[in-house]
């Protein structure tokens, strides 16, 4: 009866809470249109706490970021909407203000891809497309400058890595060849020790231990194989009396 109890609470407290509206949201909509940055902001943070995968909060939190001028803050906003984000409006417009920071940082390149999949999620939008162009302009105008010095420090491990790796064959080879010369000195020694030392000679002497160590092992094979059988036979189960 308590298990049925405590199953019953449990689905109860489930159903509560799949039933809890999100009031902080529509609060924090309302300070944003009053341009109370600040305040909306506080009411989505706790929005986006309660409900984590609500798209709608992160979005909403990014968009309040941005127009308090904190730009690389809120695209982090940005990229969990979209990450969050279930239907097609949600991601362009995720995309879409994420493109307008990146533009704002002049990561050019990373704006493109940015109102580029925004285009993918609604094609129609005007303002994305202007922004998408305007992207590809200030790309083309301002193309990334490669890192010289970068290049430079790569040459110099590369041509480091090859005279180290030189080196190492070298020491390798010089290794190798000492190791073959006091091979060749171990071989010619063992030999002329065993040339100088006299080859023992067979008789029957050697013959006779070696077959009384066989039996011997045998005996004992025997006794054990005996041993088993005899401890098989004891454990063997009897027939019980019968239970009336």
């Amino acid at each position: 009866m308590k298990k049925c109890l405590t199953l019953l609470l449990i689905l109860i407290s489930f159903a509560i809470k799949a039933q809890e509206k999100d009031k902080f949201l529509p609060k924090g909509n309302e300070e944003f249109a009053e341009k109370k940055y600040a305040e909306a902001e506080a009411n989505y943070r706790i929005s986006q706490s309660k409900f984590k995968k609500k798209a709608i909060s992160s979005y909403n939190l990014g968009t309040t970021i941005y127009k308090q001028n904190q730009h690389s803050e809120s695209k982090y906003q940005f990229i969990k909407a979209i990450q969050d984000a279930k239907t097609k409006p949600e991601k362009h417009k995720a995309f879409h203000n994420l493109g307008n920071v990146l533009m704002k940082e002049k990561d050019y390149q990373g704006a493109v891809e940015a109102y580029k999949n925004a285009l993918r999620n609604n094609p129609n939008d005007e303002e994305t497309r202007y922004n998408y162009a305007l992207a590809k302009k200030m790309l083309k105008d301002n193309p990334p400058k490669k890192d010289d010095n970068k290049d430079k420090d790569k040459n110099k491990d590369k041509d480091k890595k090859d005279e180290n790796k030189d080196k190492d064959k070298d020491k390798e080879k010089d290794k190798k060849d000492d190791n073959k010369d006091k091979d060749k000195d171990k071989k010619d020694q063992d030999k002329k020790d065993n040339q100088d030392k006299p080859q023992p000679k067979p008789n029957g002497a050697n013959k006779q231990r070696i077959d009384n160590l066989l039996d011997a092992v045998n005996n004992e094979e025997k006794k054990v194989q005996d041993k088993v059988k005899a401890q098989q036979v004891q454990g063997k189960p009897q027939k019980p009396e019968k239970d009336w």
